[in-house]
């Protein structure tokens, strides 16, 4: 089967258009983790039916419903109803997340709508959740800033997790995909936003670095400092991107008591050197806009995020894990072939270690399982919860 009718098995909502297609279904799946409303992305999505790959039109569509969101957010939370206002408060600052999606990095537009989405969706989640709160992480560049979210019943020593994201979300989509799951089942979660990420790469301008293992030690810190925390039971993990930087984390911070990738990578030149030939030439099937990738690492220009690039690969470093690790991938990932899962698995020195592939029979097969987010992050979750022995 060729990548494109691999591409074709999953719901499409532009069936021509990959890159969107793969937006919306996240954006859906979203829906019962309550980021956003199914009937509002199909609002979306209907008005952009005749406008596709037009990143302006995407632009004005997600912050126009944003807007519509908000102004129910607050027009509930004057009525009293707070849990409707929380609701709303999240989904708006979600859609305004999104709406900068195909926004240039040197269009003030991009970092004021992030600016701008933080205390509307702070407002929610603490509406929502006992606990939650803003936290930074010390790191040598400037702060990482953090979500932290608590065990759903805290004992007072509880184990935690420090949750990186990937090349294109923010750590208030890794609070939904996987940290509330995680919250249940008695697990603290520190969502983190690496250097290149969200927060820290929009407001922060903080690059990319190949030695993840600099912030993944400043994560360990903080959460070791943490009251709370049992010292002895802090995991990392990441996705997408982040199937790099759990890894690498986990080859040197051997403090760590176990690892997670939410999608795997081993060479991650290799994989840019496919999808860079797939966007030039006109195709969608990609994770992101050709520009992303120099943003994320800090550098001029393709050519030079390429030669950056290349020290992203864990030849040579994976054979330095220890720590128990689950390597997760979905079978029918386009972004990163499931190849690199298999090599990873192999490569990795772990004398405990499991490899994971989400096949469509499992209910969800491409990239992180963004076809079904919500059986792909309570499988993680029990993960977790039976490495830690926490019985949520």
């Amino acid at each position: 089967m060729s990548a494109e009718e691999i591409a074709g098995s999953w719901f499409r909502y532009f069936p021509e258009h990959y890159l969107w297609s793969q937006i919306m279904c996240s954006e859906i799946n979203l829906a019962p983790l309550g980021g956003t409303s199914f009937y509002e992305v199909d609002q979306i999505g209907k008005r952009l039916q005749d406008k596709v790959g037009d990143g302006e039109a995407w632009h004005d569509a997600w912050l126009d419903m944003a807007d519509k969101v908000l102004a129910l957010a607050e027009a509930e939370e004057k009525k009293g109803h707070a849990r409707t206002a929380a609701g709303a408060y999240v989904r708006s600052a979600i859609y305004r997340f999104t709406c900068e999606r195909f926004v240039h990095p040197e269009d003030p537009r991009k970092a004021a709508s992030y600016r701008e989405m933080l205390p509307h969706y702070e407002k929610g989640m603490k509406l929502q959740t006992p606990g939650f709160e803003r936290v930074e992480v010390p790191y040598e560049e400037g702060p990482l800033p953090a979500w932290w979210i608590p065990p759903l019943n805290p004992t007072g020593n509880d184990p935690a997790i420090a949750f990186f994201d990937g090349l294109d979300a923010s750590k208030e989509f890794t609070v939904l995909w996987g940290g509330r799951f995680l919250s249940e089942r008695g697990i603290g979660v520190l969502c983190v936003d690496g250097p290149g990420q969200g927060e820290t790469l929009r407001l922060g301008k903080i690059p990319s670095r190949p030695d993840y293992e600099v912030p993944g030690t400043a994560a360990f810190d903080y959460l070791d400092a943490r009251e709370g925390v049992d010292s002895s039971r802090i995991g990392v993990m990441a996705m997408s991107m982040g199937g790099y930087y759990a890894p690498r984390i986990a080859a040197f911070e051997h403090r760590y008591a176990a690892c997670l990738t939410w999608g795997a990578h081993f060479d991650y030149h290799e994989v840019w050197l496919h999808r860079r030939k797939v966007l030039e030439a006109g195709g969608t099937v990609s994770s992101s806009a050709i520009w992303q990738l120099p943003w994320v690492l800090g550098m001029p220009d393709m050519d030079a995020a390429m030669e950056k690039c290349r020290a992203y690969t864990l030849d040579g470093v994976a054979e330095n894990i220890r720590m128990p690790i689950c390597i997760t991938h979905g079978e029918d990932d386009n972004i990163v072939p499931v190849d690199m899962a298999h090599r990873l698995y192999a490569a990795c020195g772990s004398l405990e270690k499991e490899l994971k592939i989400f096949r469509v029979e499992d209910g969800g097969s491409q990239h992180c399982c963004f076809d079904n987010l919500s059986m792909c992050g309570n499988w993680i979750a029990d993960w977790w919860m039976d490495r830690f022995g926490t019985g949520g």
